[in-house]
């Protein structure tokens, strides 16, 4: 090749490069929130096998419509069609069950299929059951004679004869063999409930299914709620016929009376419940957490007091019903509870999780209660307990020592010998997740960072050597690639001796520092949550901002769900909306005076707790916050759940004057930026009451605002056609009028 050649090649490779990078698309918000683009690639659900010969997961059939559940084996990679598709066409159908969710029984001669699933406020925990006896090919439809899609929590029982579950709020047992189903229970109607719970107790105490089979599969401990007495809240639905519907929701607010609430334990034969006797006013304490305790003759309850600050472990004797205190904690602020209990030494153990030394560790409780061990220790958290391997004597947890923002997975000793092992790769910064096999040898790895898409991987332990790639979101990769995104970056901020934040900005993909931009801060703020992480959770519409000319920043205050320790989570203890609040106008504080800052054009917008930290700010610091968007928030504390809001503010008779400061109603009249105020007249949490008694509050102050009412959509404003694209332009529109964007 003569040299006029190799320079016009390299001439022509330097203009197609420049083309290609001119090339790359903007992001749009309706290929965002229509089209849905850019939407991840799971894998699963994957199912471990409990003799620890594989997993099973659910994968297109290669020979009918329909899923086929494939076995693998993790150390040859063999892979088996376990289950085809054609096995799950109910007769009389040419179309097999669109598969939900499966579960194997105890035997692995039995499938339990989930199908048909509706929603129950947040998640789909309603649908139809079916069970595929794998010898047989047998397929039956659980519950024929119940009311279709109305089946919940259905599970095996451990002799695999027999699935219980629940339905319009009564348990129901059915064997498998004779397809004889019997009502365990026959009050379930209008305020009582058994197998499930109230609102409240899903939302904020994460309890759903409220039953559990015994060892022995003879009897079965089951909540049972009385919700009589609580206020009830109705939503009204004006736009699905030419009267408006009511929709009543027994909804416990701050400081009024809670379900009752109680636990029996029912023999499967004779249908007799036993009630256990657990002292306490069942309206003024709440049942955190129920299970058999290593035995068919007692359960476990951990009962927290309404104030949410003393956490009681019983023992109950499911044959007389009497109850007996073995450990409690008790804290000046609030206790958290788990799910994570595990019997040690064949039962004279069991597992705790406790912040009592500054640091949340996990403890041993023995039996009787009198010894209280330490299994881990150090100046970090345990995030996520995962897996106990009781045969190697190892515990499996996700831990972030050195980073409140990302997640590793770490192994220490169960004798608490020892110093805590990494496992995680020190080359994948990110956030780890990881679901591990029952002999702690494989797991299913998930990797993401804020620039990682998911990546699935099969993993042996504890090497954390990669032997099979489930799913790389390479697609969507690419796709992201090929769009013009700006890079999150990641920062700390302090703002005095004692007190430095994480943070994260977004700048415009033509960035001058010499000139000055807007900021548009992210904010949640509460406990429930962080936002500054450092995995794939990213929202586009904050990237889209970015790329329109706009600084997007985003802080945790102190309070926010971070492993920092005990005193940054509960500093904020009946201090909610006010501490957060402080913190984040010090935050922005310091920000205004960065070189490309433009301190004239701050903006500010936030979703639920994120709403109502928007709106304190707005209020609380006008000098600051020219614009802001509060969505989906609470505006007055005392219209939130007893449950969330008692937790970190007391009652209201201990606390007004904290109940009185953190709510942004309070400083309505201080209003001086632009405002806009979005709710769904749906939301059945955060009620769309609390933004009409806040429009109440402004009018009356003369302050003038926007609104945008979302009619019938629930607190995440997703649902009906097009409402996640309005929604979205609406607030681009918005900033666009209101807060300038480019640089100055």
């Amino acid at each position: 090749m003569n040299k006029k050649i190799r320079l016009a090649l390299i001439m022509f490779l330097c203009i197609a490069s420049a083309t290609m990078m001119g090339q790359k698309e903007d992001l749009t918000l309706e290929k965002i929130y229509s089209t849905k683009e850019f939407q991840t690639k799971s894998f699963g659900p994957v199912r471990w096998l409990e003799d620890g010969s594989g997993y099973t997961a659910l994968e297109p059939s290669e020979t009918a419509d329909g899923k086929d559940i494939i076995q693998y084996n993790p150390k040859s990679d063999e892979r088996i069609v376990l289950v085809k598709a054609i096995s799950f066409i109910p007769e009389g159908e040419d179309q097999p069950l669109n598969i939900k969710d499966y579960s194997w029984s105890e035997d692995r001669e039995k499938l339990l299929i989930f199908t048909n699933t509706r929603r129950v406020w947040r998640y789909h925990t309603r649908g139809d059951f079916w069970v595929l006896n794998l010898s047989s090919g047998k397929l039956q439809k659980l519950g024929k004679s119940l009311t279709p899609t109305t089946l919940q929590f259905a599970k095996f029982s451990n002799d695999s004869k027999k699935v219980a579950y629940v339905s319009e709020q009564n348990i129901y047992v059915e064997d498998l063999e004779t397809e004889l189903i019997n009502a365990l229970t026959t009050d379930g109607f209008d305020n009582i409930i058994n197998g499930t719970f109230d609102w409240v107790y899903e939302e904020e105490l994460s309890l759903r299914d409220g039953f559990r089979w015994s060892p022995d599969s003879k009897k079965i401990a089951y909540w049972q709620m009385d919700t009589k007495g609580i206020g009830t809240f109705y939503m009204i639905n004006n736009i699905d016929s030419i009267y408006p519907k009511l929709i009543p929701i027994p909804y416990p607010k701050v400081g009024t009376t809670n379900s009752a609430s109680k636990i029996g334990v029912v023999d499967v034969v004779n249908k007799e419940t036993t009630w256990i006797d657990i002292p306490g006013d069942p309206r003024n304490h709440y049942l955190a957490r129920m299970d058999w305790a290593k035995s068919s003759e007692e359960i476990i309850v951990e009962q927290l007091n309404r104030k949410q600050n003393t956490n009681k472990v019983y023992f109950g004797n499911v044959r007389n019903g009497t109850s007996k205190i073995i450990h409690t904690e008790k804290v000046d602020a609030w206790l958290d509870v788990y799910d994570d209990l595990t019997w040690l030494d064949n039962g004279k153990y069991f597992t705790w999780r406790s912040d009592k030394t500054g640091w949340l560790h996990l403890y041993k409780v023995s039996r009787d209660g009198k010894e209280v061990i330490p299994i881990t220790h150090g100046n970090f958290e345990i995030v996520t307990l995962l897996s106990i391997n009781k045969k190697t004597g190892w515990i499996y947890y996700i831990a972030a020592p050195d980073t409140p923002t990302e997640r590793y997975l770490f192994r220490s000793k169960l004798n608490g010998k020892g110093e805590p092992q990494r496992l995680s790769p020190s080359n994948q910064i990110g956030h780890h997740s990881y679901k591990i096999s029952p002999d702690s040898k494989y797991a299913i790895h998930t990797f993401s960072s804020v620039n990682t898409p998911p990546q699935i991987q099969l993993v042996s332990l504890p090497d954390h050597k990669v032997l099979r790639i489930l799913e790389d979101n390479q697609e969507l990769r690419t796709k992201l690639q090929n769009h013009k995104i700006p890079t999150k970056e990641f920062f700390k901020l302090k703002i005095s001796e004692e007190i430095t934040f994480d943070g994260w900005i977004l700048k415009p993909l033509n960035f001058n520092p010499s000139r000055k931009y807007p900021v548009l801060f992210y904010v949640y703020g509460e406990p429930a949550g962080s936002t500054v992480q450092n995995n794939y959770s990213r929202d586009l519409f904050n990237e889209f901002v970015a790329q329109k000319g706009y600084l997007v920043i985003s802080i945790d205050n102190r309070g926010t769900k971070v492993p920092r320790g005990r005193e940054w989570r509960k500093s904020v203890y009946k201090k909610i909306g006010i501490i957060a609040t402080e913190d984040q106008a010090a935050a922005a504080k310091k920000i205004m005076e960065w070189d490309f800052v433009d301190p004239d054009r701050i903006g500010i917008w936030g979703w639920s707790g994120g709403g109502s930290m928007t709106l304190n700010c707005m209020f609380k610091y006008p000098e600051i916050y020219k614009t802001g968007i509060a969505i989906a928030f609470i505006s007055d504390q005392k219209l939130y759940d007893t449950v969330y809001q008692e937790r970190y503010m007391d009652l209201p008779k201990n606390n007004e004057d904290g109940y009185k400061q953190g709510s942004p109603i309070t400083h309505a009249k201080n209003l001086e930026g632009n405002l806009l105020l979005i709710h769904g007249s749906g939301d059945d949490n955060c009620h769309y009451q609390s933004c009409q008694m806040l429009a109440n509050e402004l009018i009356k102050h003369k302050k003038y605002f926007s609104m945008i009412d979302y009619p019938m959509r629930s607190h995440s404003i997703s649902e009906r056609d097009n409402t996640s694209l309005h929604l979205r332009m609406s607030m681009y529109n918005y900033l666009k009028q209101n807060l300038p964007a480019g640089e100055k």
